[in-house]
């Protein structure tokens, strides 16, 4: 018999998941071109061909048994989080060294391991609506409890007043996702700083230490000039979990991995702690032949435009079209108000459209619908005929 323990996952699957399903079914019933599908994070701009160029050099240059084998260390490979560590001071002006980086198997499995280092069960860790789908299950994984702080839908930045009054002796951790999934809002240095002194003073005022974790896999991708903050030169006690999915295409190589200052509290218990982590949660370590890659791709970037055009073509024709939506910074995204007072009724009729979105609700905001345009440009544009038809449905 299925764990009870389980049963509320099962019953609240990811609605991504279930309406990428349903994309498949409706793309071979009606053609994959009659469909359209904005419902999965999946980048649709290939790796640079540098990644492929690296798997064959490392196994031709490279040591295959240690390219194969166990890490001696769950953190990784020495010299790969040194390359990590180095290229993050060149990024940022930071003074991180091997011993502050973590490679973990995705961003995923990396937020796993900092809630399970710094996060007890029973306590409580608030994050901002609306946030990504899976970090209530993050935190329950761990025998923690998420609450969620409500948006502010004017701006999408975080609401730090009613977080403020919302932090209790059960806090001890802000999960924060910048550029965000799923309204592709870029955190401002403002914000930052403001969310920085009000943790501090609230963590005085309540005896213990609270901690970011910030959730960085958009980092790279941000458009027209917008800086994205790094989290750690505003306060001290963040971590900071990355992955190479998104801004080298990889998702399916499940590449990442954490940063954790050496000004945490309690550094070096920390760290050993996320290295226990990473081996009884079962990853042991991340994927050895892809750090290597990871190290010699330091530098590479995917291409952006090809994002940014999605992004300029799909907000201009939904909002033509009467539609509102704020407009993105960063990630692939939109985040876009439903027209219908019940998002999960205008996501069913917008399926008989075969146009695939997801609910607001599944990241703790209704009255909203995610759209990844991580697509192709065709997709875009030949979807805005059916957006059109439903609008003048929702319309009558």
């Amino acid at each position: 018999m299925t764990a009870k323990s389980m049963m509320p996952y099962v019953q609240g699957n990811s609605a991504i998941r279930a309406m990428f399903e349903e994309g498949a079914r409706l793309a071979e019933q009606y053609g994959k071109e009659n469909v359209y599908d904005f419902s999965l994070g999946n980048p649709s701009v290939p790796a640079p061909a540098q990644v492929n160029q690296a798997i064959c050099d490392i196994i031709k240059e490279e040591d295959t048994l240690m390219v194969h084998g166990y890490n001696q260390s769950n953190s990784g490979y020495e010299d790969v989080r040194q390359t990590v560590a180095e290229h993050l001071n060149r990024l940022h002006g930071t003074s991180f060294t091997a011993q502050n980086i973590i490679m973990t198997v995705g961003a995923a499995s990396g937020l796993n391991v900092a809630i399970k280092t710094l996060v007890d069960p029973g306590e409580e860790i608030l994050a901002f609506a609306p946030y990504f789908v899976e970090y209530g299950n993050y935190a329950a994984n761990h025998g923690a409890s998420l609450k969620a702080v409500p948006a502010d839908t004017k701006t999408f930045q975080p609401n730090l007043e009613i977080m403020a009054e919302m932090i209790t002796e059960k806090t001890h951790a802000v999960i924060i996702n910048s550029p965000n999934n799923p309204t592709g809002v870029v955190y401002s240095e403002e914000t930052i700083k403001k969310l920085a002194s009000v943790l501090s003073e609230k963590s005085k005022e309540i005896g213990h230490e609270l901690y970011i974790i910030s959730d960085e896999p958009y980092r790279e991708l941000a458009y027209d000039g917008v800086k994205v903050p790094y989290v750690t030169k505003y306060y001290r006690n963040t971590v900071v979990g990355y992955s190479w999915s998104k801004s080298l295409s990889l998702p399916g190589e499940r590449i990442g991995y954490l940063v954790i200052p050496s000004e945490l509290d309690d550094f070096d218990n920390a760290v050993q702690a996320a290295n226990i982590a990473n081996r009884v949660l079962g990853y042991v370590n991340a994927p050895t032949l892809i750090q290597r890659v990871a190290a010699r791709c330091i530098d590479c970037t995917t291409d952006i435009d090809a994002y940014d055009k999605n992004r300029k073509a799909l907000y201009n024709g939904l909002t033509e079209l009467g539609y509102e939506c704020i407009f993105p910074e960063g990630a692939f995204y939109l985040f876009v108000k439903s027209p219908l007072e019940d998002e999960t009724e205008f996501c069913n009729m917008a399926k008989k459209h075969n146009i695939l979105v997801v609910p607001g609700k599944s990241f703790a905001c209704p009255g909203y619908v995610r759209m990844a345009y991580c697509v192709s440009y065709d997709t875009i544009v030949n979807s805005m005929p059916a957006f059109k038809a439903l609008m003048e449905e929702i319309k009558g």
